[in-house]
Order: C-alpha cells, then sequence, then structure tokens
C-alpha cells in the first residue's frame, strides 16, 4: 500500500494540487483533526519497502452510519478536499461509492445544519472518487491483481519451498491451509506454482466421491515414485453439501486411508504485504483531475501490464454476483465470474493436475531446448510442456545442454517446478549454424545436428525453444528450412530471459524473479545506511543493452535515476542529475539511489558515474558502488514466474499439437509456413503467438532488443517521483471501460445487442 501511497501524493504535488493523509482511514475522515494532514514531497520518502500502510487503516463503524458520514463530509469540505482516492478492498470502496453517492444531500443537511455556509456548499459540490483495490486475496473482480496479492504468495511459496525439502526426506504428506474465505486465488496459484497434488477452493468445491479420488491419486504419486504429496486448501474450501473443508478434516482422511505420514501448516497473517507498481498511483491522480460529475466512482486495476479504470460499482457487483453464484452452486459461472484470469488458471491446474494419458499414443516426439542463459522459472516451463505433452500422448524429448546438446543427441526428460535456473542446462550460443559451438564444428559434425533432428523427427516432431538467444536460433532453423527439409517441423519459442528483450513479448520467463532480486537488494543497501550521513548509491543492474530491470527495479525502488541504452544520455544529462541530486541532499532526504543498466554506455562506466557523483557531491554526500552481478539470475523462481512459465509451457504444447495435425499429410510432417514457426509472448492482456519472420523487422540484432517496448513509457514517472520538473505525456491514459459485459454471461436478444455495441467499439 506504501508504494500506492507515495505515488499518488507524489505525482498529486507534480500536478499542483494540495494532498492530504487520513490517518486510520474512515475512522480519521470521521474524527477529523490531526487525522487529516498535508503531505509533502518528503513526508513519503523511505516507506516503499515497508509492508502495511504507514498511514494507518481501521475498521470505522461511525462511517456505517449517515451521522459518521455527516461528520466526515464536514470535515473534508472545511479543508476543501473535493477528490479522495481510497485503497481498500470491496467493502471500502462500496462505502466510498455510497459516500459519493450521498455527497449532495450531506451538504444540504450541513448547511441547515448551520456548520458550514452556502459558498462552501457550493465550492464543495461533487466528490470525486476512485479506488484502488489492497486485497490479498484478490477476491475483487475486475482486476487480475490486487495490492497485496504478490507479496502473499511471496510468503506462502517461500513456506511451501522450506516444506518440500524436509518432507521429501521423510516422505511426508503436507497440507497447506492459506488465506481465502471467499477467493480461492491464493490457494490456484499457489498449487500451480508448486506442482500441487490437489487444491480445494470455494470457487469450485470437489465432486462427490473426492475422498477415494484425492487417495488414489496420493497412492499412484507414491507409486511413481514421488517422494511428497502436496495439498493446498484455501480458508473458504467447502464441499458440494456446503460443509467446510478444513486441513485437519483432510489429515485424518489421509491418514486413516493411506497411512502416510501427514503434517499440516496453517498460515496466518505472514501472508500480508504488498507493493504495486506506482503506474497505479498516477493512474488514479489522473482519474480524480479529470473527473466531472458525470463520471462514475471507477477503480483503477491491473489487466495484464496495463492499468484500466473501471466503474467501482460494477466491479462491487461482479464481486457479489460470485457470491451469489456460489450459494446458488453455480460452480462454473462463480469461476467465469472471477475473470479471464482466474479461469485460465484454474483450466491450467486441471490440464496438470488431473495426468491420464490416454491409451492411444499420439506417434508425435516434442523436443524442448533451453537456450542461452538460465533463469528462474524455465524448469517450471519444461515441466508443463513435458506434462500437457504426455497427456496429449506424445513422446516428450527433453535436450540437455542448447543446441550442443541436441547435436550430439544429449536427450533425456525430467521434470522440476521450484528450482531456479535450467535443470536441463543451456548453452550461450549467438545463433544455432552459424557461431560457436557450430562454427568450431566440421561440415559432418553439422551433418550430425541435421542427421539428430532426422533421428528426433522420425515420428513428427517439433522442436520448443527457451531464448535468449533462442529467438535468433530460431530464425535460423526456419531459413534452413530450404536447405533441410527436416527442419519444417513446427517451433514455438517461449522467452525466458531475466533481460526481457525478447521481441514479441511484454514479458519473459525470469524477468520478474530478478526484478525481485535487484529490488530487495536495494532496499537493503539503502537500509544499510541507516543512522549514517548523507549517502547515495550507484547500482549495476544486468540486461545487456535492454534497460527494462534498470527502469523497473528504479521505479520499484524509488531511484533517483536509471541510465539504460535506450534512453541515450550524455554529460550534459549526467550534470543535471549529479546537481539534482545535491539539492534533494540539501533537504530532509538522506538517501540517494542511481542504477545503471550494464551496457547503457561504453564510456559513462560504473566506475566513470561513481567518480563523477562522489567528486561533485563532497561535502554534501558520499557515494558508494555495488556491481550485481549473476546474484540475479539465481535464486528460487518467484510465484509470478513459475505461474506464467507454466501457463506458457502448456499454451505452447497445446499449440504444436494443433500445429500438427494442420501440417500432418499423407503420413509425414511438412511445416514450411511462416506461421508454423512463432513466438509464444504476452502482449499486453494476452498470450499470443506471432511467426518468427514478422518478428524480424521489430528487431534490433546488433544489440539484441524489441525496437520499441511497452515500458519506456513508464520512465518519466519514475522521473517525476524523484521531483524532476518534467512534462509527462497524458495522452495514452486509460479510458474507462465495463467490467459487467465482459464477466456476466446474458441471454441471447441481449448478447446480440451486446455484441454489436463491441463492433462499434471496435471500429
Amino acid at each position: 500500500m506504501n508504494a500506492a501511497v507515495r505515488a499518488t501524493v507524489r505525482v498529486g504535488l507534480y500536478t499542483g494540487a494540495k494532498v492530504y493523509f487520513v490517518h486510520e482511514g474512515y475512522q480519521g475522515l470521521v474524527d477529523g483533526g490531526d487525522n487529516i494532514k498535508l503531505a509533502t514531497w518528503e513526508s513519503v520518502s523511505m516507506m516503499l519497502q515497508l509492508g502495511g500502510t504507514v498511514i494507518g487503516s481501521a475498521r470505522c463503524m461511525d462511517f456505517r452510519a449517515r451521522e459518521g458520514r455527516m461528520k466526515a463530509a464536514l470535515n473534508l469540505v472545511k479543508l476543501g478536499i473535493t477528490n479522495l482516492c481510497v485503497i481498500g478492498g470491496d467493502g471500502s470502496l462500496t462505502g466510498a461509492n455510497q459516500f459519493r453517492t450521498e455527497w449532495s444531500t450531506l451538504l444540504v443537511d450541513l448547511v441547515k445544519a448551520g456548520k458550514i455556509s452556502d459558498d462552501e456548499a457550493k465550492t464543495s459540490s461533487h466528490l470525486n472518487i476512485v479506488g484502488m483495490v489492497g486485497s490479498i486475496d484478490n477476491d475483487f473482480c475486475g482486476t487480475d491483481m490486487t495490492i497485496g496479492t504478490d507479496s502473499a504468495l511471496h510468503r506462502i511459496i517461500e513456506v511451501v519451498d522450506a516444506i518440500t525439502t524436509t518432507a521429501q526426506s521423510h516422505q511426508r504428506t503436507f497440507i497447506l491451509e492459506v488465506m481465502g474465505r471467499h477467493c480461492g486465488y491464493l490457494a490456484l496459484v499457489t498449487a500451480l506454482a508448486c506442482g500441487a497434488d490437489w487444491v480445494f477452493i470455494p470457487e469450485m468445491p470437489p465432486d462427490e466421491g473426492w475422498e477415494g479420488h484425492l487417495c488414489r491419486r496420493l497412492a499412484d504419486q507414491r507409486a511413481r515414485g514421488c517422494r511428497l504429496n502436496v495439498i493446498i486448501v484455501a480458508e473458504g474450501a467447502m464441499g458440494r453439501d456446503g460443509k467446510p473443508i478444513g486441513s485437519e478434516d483432510i489429515k485424518k482422511l489421509v491418514e486413516k486411508n493411506l497411512g502416510f505420514d501427514t503434517r499440516t501448516t496453517v498460515l496466518g497473517h505472514v501472508q500480508r504485504g504488498g507493493t504495486p507498481p506506482p503506474r497505479m498511483g498516477v493512474e488514479a491522480v489522473m482519474a480524480l483531475l479529470e473527473a466531472t460529475p458525470e463520471t462514475p466512482a471507477c477503480v483503477v486495476s491491473l489487466s495484464g501490464n496495463q492499468a484500466v479504470r473501471l466503474p467501482l460499482m460494477e466491479c462491487v457487483q461482479v464481486t457479489k454476483d460470485v457470491t451469489t453464484a456460489m450459494a446458488e452452486n453455480r460452480w462454473e459461472d462463480a469461476i467465469k465470474l472471477r475473470g479471464k484470469s482466474f479461469e485460465n488458471n484454474w483450466n491450467t491446474y486441471k490440464m496438470l493436475a488431473h495426468i491420464n494419458p490416454p491409451d492411444t499414443k499420439s506417434n508425435i516426439n516434442v523436443a524442448i531446448v533451453n537456450v542461452g542463459a538460465p533463469c528462474a522459472g524455465m524448469n517450471a516451463a519444461v515441466r508443463s510442456a513435458v506434462r500437457i505433452g504426455i497427456i496429449q500422448g506424445h513422446n516428450m524429448l527433453a535436450v540437455h545442454d542448447g543446441f550442443e546438446g541436441l547435436a550430439h543427441g544429449n536427450v533425456r526428460v525430467s521434470g522440476w517446478t521450484g528450482k531456479g535456473g535450467s535443470e536441463l542446462g543451456t548453452k550461450s550460443v549467438s545463433h544455432c549454424c552459424t557461431s560457436p559451438p557450430f562454427t568450431s564444428l566440421s561440415k559432418s559434425n553439422q551433418i550430425v545436428f541435421v542427421t539428430c533432428f532426422v533421428n528426433i523427427r522420425s515420428r513428427l516432431s517439433p522442436l520448443l525453444l527457451s531464448p535468449p538467444q533462442a529467438f535468433m536460433g530460431g530464425l535460423e532453423l526456419v531459413t534452413a528450412r530450404e536447405k533441410y527439409e527436416e527442419l519444417c517441423i513446427p517451433m514455438v519459442v517461449i522467452p525466458a530471459t531475466v533481460s526481457n528483450n525478447v521481441p514479441g513479448s511484454d514479458f519473459s520467463i525470469g524477468a520478474d524473479t530478478a526484478l525481485n532480486t535487484i529490488t530487495s537488494t536495494c532496499d537493503r543497501i539503502k537500509q544499510s545506511a541507516a543512522g549514517t550521513k548523507r549517502r547515495v548509491f550507484i547500482i549495476e543492474t544486468m540486461g545487456g543493452y535492454c534497460g527494462y530491470l534498470a527502469t523497473m527495479a528504479g521505479l520499484a525502488a524509488g531511484a533517483d535515476a536509471a541510465y539504460i541504452y535506450e534512453d541515450k544520455f550524455g554529460i550534459r544529462d549526467l550534470e543535471m542529475n549529479v546537481e539534482h541530486l545535491v539539492q534533494k541532499m540539501k533537504t530532509d532526504v538522506k538517501r540517494g539511489l542511481i542504477l545503471r543498466n550494464e551496457k547503457c554506455n561504453a564510456n559513462y562506466t560504473t566506475d566513470f558515474i561513481f567518480a563523477l557523483y562522489s567528486e561533485e557531491g563532497k561535502g554534501v554526500f558520499d557515494c558508494r558502488k555495488n556491481i550485481l552481478g549473476h546474484m540475479q539470475q539465481g535464486g528460487t523462481p518467484t510465484p509470478f514466474d513459475r505461474n506464467f512459465g507454466t501457463k506458457m509451457g502448456s499454451k505452447a504444447v497445446l499449440w504444436l499439437t494443433e500445429k500438427l495435425k494442420e501440417t500432418y499429410r499423407h503420413g509425414r510432417i511438412f511445416a514450411n509456413t511462416p506461421d508454423s514457426a512463432c513466438v509464444l509472448g504476452m502482449r499486453k492482456r494476452a498470450l499470443t503467438f506471432q511467426p518468427l519472420a514478422e518478428l524480424n523487422e521489430q528487431t534490433d540484432f546488433e544489440h539484441r532488443i524489441p525496437k520499441t517496448s511497452w515500458w519506456l513509457k513508464l520512465r518519466p514517472i519514475m522521473k517525476i517521483l524523484a521531483k524532476y520538473n518534467i512534462s509527462l505525456d497524458t495522452s495514452e491514459h486509460a479510458h474507462m471501460e465495463h467490467v459487467i459485459k465482459k464477466r456476466v454471461s446474458m441471454p441471447a436478444p441481449l448478447m446480440k445487442e451486446h455484441k454489436e455495441e463491441v463492433e462499434e467499439e471496435e471500429e
């Protein structure tokens, strides 16, 4: 919540508005006095890394009554506040909308009581409301991720990883109960991220006779050699009869029927916390400034990598519709009403958890190759791809050590979820057939490489690749189709790189883990200087020529500047940054943070920037530098990377299966069209397949980066939050969308009318 508070305060001040803190939630609004204080730029410094909210929060019974809301209105009118930004759950946001709806009548009553004048009532005639959803169990419809959810998932996954190491040693069954009284999001994503054997969620109770099914599955897993069983339970889980299903109930069932050594862990408030992207705070301020009396109260939410505005009460209504659907046993509707992201997670879990290989094999071989540097989340993608392939009846082949392993026939099979790096192994090669290791091989060895393809392809084989270098390698394989018919097979590239520099995708597997590592390291580095004199830290990040990590870490950690290759800079820019920091350090600010992408400039090196800041800051601050290096590639994958990798792996193999059916002719596979070799990427709000050949034009091959990147538009926000006086382009702000149209099924006549409306909107 603190990141949202900080962004809202600073962008509000940047626009020239007066910004106030309301301490202790609605109670502070009712009580007034010192609970409503003017916010300053410095008052939100050094708060990004703190959990919870520094301005406090409290449940307020007084605000539920009209008398309490009248007191709150009086306090706002006296201070001239007509815009309210509320961060909370559906109850808090519903209360905010009711407050806004009653506002005019509250003012009338205050005038009649003589507490405010007619002029004060006229000046404050309308109250604008914008909400940001703070809820760790992600139970608010209309947003992919609420504030706090990602941090809660981190805490849960840390516990799961800690438990599984010892549980495997002792061959135990572990039952983990997580928060989610009315929403199973945390339980569902945890089950996906850790490869759980079973998950219980409120939206979809297990079928009748689930007890026997659960025991059979656990027994089958043990029979296959699995030493660990994991069951995830949402606290609100229940059966079809409406009776609660608790972790202790499941423990007794497993111990009685199977005799397995079983342990339960109930995670309570250790799950609470949260850090949203600053973009949400920026969008909230813009929504308030642009609001008119006719504009409905809106909520700023996340959809993919986009900040979107949705009518607040539509979101609240759909959230209530989920509860109604569950009460009426309309389980499928409950899943759909939760939104596309939740529905996709549920469908992916069902596919991966219920492994029933078909009796008839497909006679298709699918080879999985990891290429380039390893990154966290690759193993989740491999595991998912292997499992989905087995379910489809394919023979899944894992190629170890990249293209070199493929050339030497180093092919085996396995699957891992919670480990970092790549268990398959990778080899960093610039190109697959024209650069190391292939330039060092003889012609005969290059033929061995193709022969290996022939052997693998003997019964219809596509190839799954994982970049960074795989994108360029995939392009060369497509080009080589003219020479080698064996390469005329479907291929798909899954972006997997900490640098997030693969064309065709807004996100790459591994980037989130690296970003979390950088941000937490920056927080620790800043904290290490607590109690000392004013200090500036110069930190070098990875990323090659791509500035994604430096930019996004700069936003998350509150950097004063982030130097990257895509945003050119010179000596005058450096001079301006130094002077800006010197002036800031003469105020109450005691910490400075400068990030530098490793290849942002060949001459302005990390040592140069460190020396420059050290010299110019003499007498005001001292400097320290830190090169993070390969620690950014290591560590266990974040929940996002595990979940993202899992969904990417499964979607890739399902796409390959369809392509194989399309290209199967006369007993053999022949795929040489552009759309038979694609990159699977996240584009704004959806996973899409884009032909490698089409992405060729969008790539800067010399620097291995896309020619355009969505995150570059966020860089001005970082400068504004660092108190630079620059202009912010608001031409691409989020427009008001509608959640009900997208979520609720409609009768046929309404559906036809809705379809026509959508077509008009698209035009």
